[in-house]
């Protein structure tokens, strides 16, 4: 009995380090892809600029709709041309905020509207889908809250869109309003660089499916209504419409020289918080789309390179999953089946992605890389979180809430409602990283080979565990000061 479990552990160990290799071997093919990557000229300006329609779908943000308001009505384009909504679902004193705003860019000159809905039915899908029908629009440009475009926006992106009839979207590259705010915020924007520099550069530069990011970018209104709209069926709008259009025969571009800055969340729970809804509306994208990717008319690598984005957060179950089996295999004495040398091979791509991205970017790329660890850290140390989050995402009858990431202008806490309290996740956590450390304890004297890739596990959740308290700890000492000075008022 004990050997046949051996044998179905050992196997599972096995599939799962093999899927590992597999998606990691995708990362390569995108490298190479990048590598191979040619620019592309950049379209003449028309002599009439069209109308374009701004949406700006927000939702209790007051500490960046002013910021973000304040820069769209900047934009530099024909007064007569440009229709901003601010799709505002908020239920807080944004709107009061919001509606000072639209009211001082009226008297500019700017045409606003201030869009209030009965309730926040879809999400930003349904946001965005209402403004749609109020407008005529032919081109639509969205922005999140957090996000602060260029006043040559829509200048520079308009004409690509122009000079291709069949080109449905483009989307920009993200940079970044804080990130040398904190090891957080350095860690992520070496993911998102990477992200934006060489894997959407590949997808793009090779004709393959692309994603739309959600913020910062054009649509053809066209493209929206004939791949069926905004739907809020997963947590991922933006992703589904995205491959629903270019399997409707639109075709995507990114536009790596536009660049459109953002912030990057500062607390270890707003991240985890975004992450865990990527996971989930990523998975729920896989469920829905991947049957209609294999039955269109693509090339096989179009295909191939689609799935291989569609399971981005597939290797964090796998992971996990190795994690629990190691201890059970080394007790059972199965260490033949635990190699993971293909894997360390195929794991030296992202540190190289990371790297090239880096060097492509900024001068004191040696300066950013130092937040390498702190990235790999958060990766592993959220593996269980989002695993969690991908596995709620597969209920069929259950609709997930879309809980959005806190931003806070740039501010380090916040003492009010959008206080992020530590879950029920860090007892979680905390069980993760002894587990680990029994495994260590196991594999000092059987495998000592598996002792660095066991103790990166342990330390990563730790390092979540000791982050999620230390976030805690000073959002609720800032709450304090907050009640301290209400009362001496």
């Amino acid at each position: 009995m004990i050997a046949m479990v051996g044998h179905i552990l050992s196997a599972v160990y096995l599939l799962c380090a093999m899927l590992l290799a597999l998606y990691t071997l995708g990362q390569v093919i995108l490298l190479v892809q990048y590598l191979r990557q040619r620019s592309f000229v950049t379209p003449p300006n028309p002599d009439d600029w069209p109308q374009v329609t701004i949406q700006l779908p927000i939702y209790n943000e007051k500490y960046v709709v002013r910021r973000l308001l304040r820069a769209v009505g900047a934009l530099d384009y024909p007064r007569d041309r440009l229709h901003i909504q601010l799709l505002d679902d908020s239920t807080d004193e944004t709107q009061q905020i919001a509606a000072a705003e639209v009211a001082r860019l009226r008297r500019a000159g700017v045409y606003i509207a201030h869009v209030r809905r009965a309730d926040r039915s879809g999400y930003k899908a349904g946001a965005l889908a209402a403004g749609l029908a109020q407008t005529n629009s032919p081109f639509i440009a969205i922005f999140d809250a957090d996000f602060v475009p260029p006043r040559d926006f829509l200048r520079r992106t308009l004409p690509h869109l122009l000079a291709d009839e069949r080109l449905g979207f483009v989307q920009t590259r993200w940079a970044h309003l804080n990130a040398e705010h904190n090891a957080l915020t350095r860690a992520q924007r070496l993911a998102v660089d990477t992200h934006f520099v060489i894997e959407q550069a590949a997808r793009s530069g090779s004709g393959w499916l692309m994603p739309f990011n959600g913020t910062g970018g054009v649509w053809r209104a066209a493209t929206i209504h004939d791949a069926g709209g905004w739907s809020a069926r997963t947590l991922t709008e933006d992703l589904d419409l995205s491959y629903r259009a270019q399997l409707r025969g639109w075709r995507a571009r990114l536009l790596p020289q536009v660049i459109v800055p953002g912030e990057l969340p500062v607390h270890l729970a707003a991240y985890a918080q975004q992450q865990a809804r990527w996971a989930a509306g990523s998975t729920q994208n896989l469920r829905w789309l991947l049957g209609h990717v294999w039955r269109a008319p693509l090339r096989l690598s179009n295909k191939l390179m689609a799935t291989h984005h569609l399971c981005q957060y597939v290797p964090q179950p796998l992971m996990l999953i190795m994690l629990l089996l190691a201890p059970p295999l080394l007790l059972i004495d199965r260490l033949e089946v635990l190699p993971l040398a293909p894997l360390g091979l195929l794991g030296l791509a992202p540190p190289l992605m990371y790297t090239l991205t880096q060097r492509a970017l900024r001068s004191d790329w040696l300066h950013t890389l130092r937040a390498l660890p702190v990235l790999v850290l958060l990766g592993t140390g959220l593996i269980a979180h989002n695993s969690r989050a991908m596995l709620k995402s597969l209920r069929l009858s259950d609709a997930l809430p879309f809980e959005r990431t806190p931003k806070f202008g740039q501010k380090s806490h916040s003492a009010d409602a959008y206080h992020l309290s530590v879950p029920a996740w860090a007892r979680i956590e905390s069980l993760l990283a002894l587990y680990a450390m029994w495994g260590v304890a196991l594999a000092l004297t059987q495998a000592p080979g598996l002792v660095p890739y066991l103790l990166l596990h342990a330390l990563a959740f730790l390092a979540v565990l000791r982050w999620r308290w230390q976030d805690a700890r000073r959002i609720e000492q800032a709450r304090t000061r907050a009640r301290v000075a209400r009362s001496t008022d």
